[in-house]
C-alpha cells in the first residue's frame, strides 16, 4: 500500500481498497505514513494555512500545518489529550516560489520528521521529531472528501497521504518509456540495473551505479511534461518530470548566454511550444540512473541530466530518507556541479524560439 488520498487540481481521491472496504475499521490509526503538501508561497510573505482540520467526536483531535513569515513551517497535532508541536526553519536563503513539505512518522520506531524542499532545486531541510501520535484513517477520509471540514489556502497545489515513509531529496525524473543509449542500443531506463552500462558523449561508456524509482501523484511539481521533438535535438517526444534538465549547447547558446552549454529544466518550457503538460493516470512512476560523475544520459538524441546527489553520501541520515536508501554506501559517488547555468523560464523560451526560427 502507498498513496491512499489526494487533493489537488480541483479533484479529490481516496483509495477504494481502504475506504470502500467495510471489513476495515475506519477508526484504525496509521502507525506509519506521510503527508506531502506542495504550495506556492505568498508573494506578500503572509502566513499561510497549508492544512487545518479539527474534530470533536468521537474524541478530540486536530492537525495544523502552516507556513509563517520568514519561511518557517509549523506543525501542531493533537490526539485525545496528547499535543505534538514542531517548527522547521529552512536552511537556505534564496527565495523559493514553490515548496514541498513532507511530514512522516513511524510509531513503532518512535520517530518522525518534517522536511521542506524546493522542487526546482536541490535544497532540502529536515527536522527530526519525537514520535507524533498516529493519524486516524477516518481523518484522512475527511481531509480528502469533506472540504467543508478542512481549511487550505488557495496557494496549496496538492495534499497527498501515503501509508509509506515517502523519500525526500534527489528525485527521479524519467518515465517508464524513456529509452537511453547503451553500448547495445537503446534501453528503457526503468530496466537498467547496477552493473549495466550507458553511453555518454564526453565520457564514453560508464557504469550504472544504481537505478532509483518512485511512484508519486501526477500533480504539481510531479505532473509529467512532454518534451516535443524536434526541439533541442529530440528525435521523438519524451515524457519526463518537471525538474528534469536537458543539457543544451551550440552556437546559439554561446551567442545568447555566453556559455558553451546550459541546463534547461523541462518545466521552464511549458509556456512555449517545446513542451506541454501531460494528462493521464492519477499516479506516475519515475526512474533515474546514478552515474559516477553525474554524466548526462543520451535519450532520443538529446542529453538529459542523470541523478545528481552532490555530497549526500556524507549525510547518513539523509541517505536513509532518500530514494537511495537501499544503495550500498561504497557505490555512492560525490558529484560536483560543472558550473552550468540553469535557465529561467523566459530564457528557456527565448532559446526555444531562436531554434524554431
Amino acid at each position: 500500500m502507498s498513496w491512499i488520498a489526494t487533493v489537488g487540481s480541483g479533484e479529490s481521491w481516496v483509495c477504494p481498497k481502504v475506504f470502500n472496504n467495510r471489513s476495515a475499521p475506519r477508526d484504525a490509526r496509521m502507525v506509519r505514513g506521510s503527508i506531502v503538501i506542495e504550495t506556492r508561497l505568498s508573494p506578500d510573505d503572509c502566513p499561510q494555512t497549508l492544512l487545518h482540520y479539527e474534530r470533536h467526536h468521537p474524541s478530540p483531535g486536530s492537525i495544523s500545518l502552516r507556513a509563517v513569515p520568514g519561511g518557517s513551517i509549523s506543525l501542531v497535532l493533537t490526539q485525545d489529550n496528547e499535543v505534538f508541536h514542531t517548527v522547521l526553519q529552512p536552511t537556505w536563503h534564496a527565495r523559493a516560489d514553490v515548496l514541498r513539505v513532507t511530514f512522516s512518522w513511524d510509531a513503532q520506531k518512535r520517530e518522525g520528521w518534517l522536511a521542506v524542499e524546493r522542487p526546482e532545486g536541490d535544497q532540502v531541510t529536515v527536522q527530526l521529531t519525537p514520535a507524533p501520535p498516529p493519524l486516524p484513517i477516518e481523518d484522512v477520509y475527511t481531509i480528502a472528501r469533506r472540504p467543508h471540514l478542512r481549511e487550505m489556502d488557495d496557494d496549496v497545489v496538492f495534499v497527498a497521504v501515503s501509508t509509506e515513509i515517502e523519500p525526500i531529496g534527489p528525485m527521479p525524473a524519467l518515465t517508464d518509456h524513456v529509452q537511453v543509449l547503451t553500448p547495445f542500443g537503446n534501453s528503457r531506463a526503468s530496466r537498467l540495473e547496477c552493473g549495466d552500462t550507458v553511453k555518454t558523449r564526453l565520457h564514453g561508456v560508464v557504469p550504472v551505479l544504481a537505478r532509483v524509482s518512485r511512484r508519486v501523484p501526477a500533480l504539481g511539481a510531479f505532473r509529467p511534461i512532454r518534451l516535443r521533438a524536434p526541439y533541442f535535438g529530440l528525435t521523438r517526444d519524451l515524457i519526463v518530470a518537471p525538474q528534469q534538465r536537458l543539457l543544451v549547447g551550440g552556437s546559439d547558446v554561446a551567442y545568447i548566454f555566453g556559455r558553451e552549454a546550459v541546463l534547461v529544466p523541462a518545466h521552464c518550457l511549458v509556456n512555449g511550444f517545446a513542451a506541454r503538460h501531460e494528462t493521464g493516470p492519477r499516479f506516475v512512476c519515475y526512474h533515474q540512473l546514478l552515474l559516477p560523475k553525474h554524466e548526462p544520459l543520451i535519450a532520443a538524441g538529446a542529453e538529459l541530466e542523470s541523478l545528481y546527489i552532490g555530497r549526500l553520501r556524507r549525510r547518513a541520515a539523509c541517505v536513509e530518507r532518500s530514494v537511495l536508501a537501499g544503495c550500498p554506501r561504497g557505490l555512492m559517488p560525490e558529484h560536483a556541479r560543472a558550473g552550468l547555468k540553469v535557465l529561467e523560464s523566459f530564457e528557456a523560451i527565448t532559446l526555444a524560439e531562436a531554434r524554431a526560427a
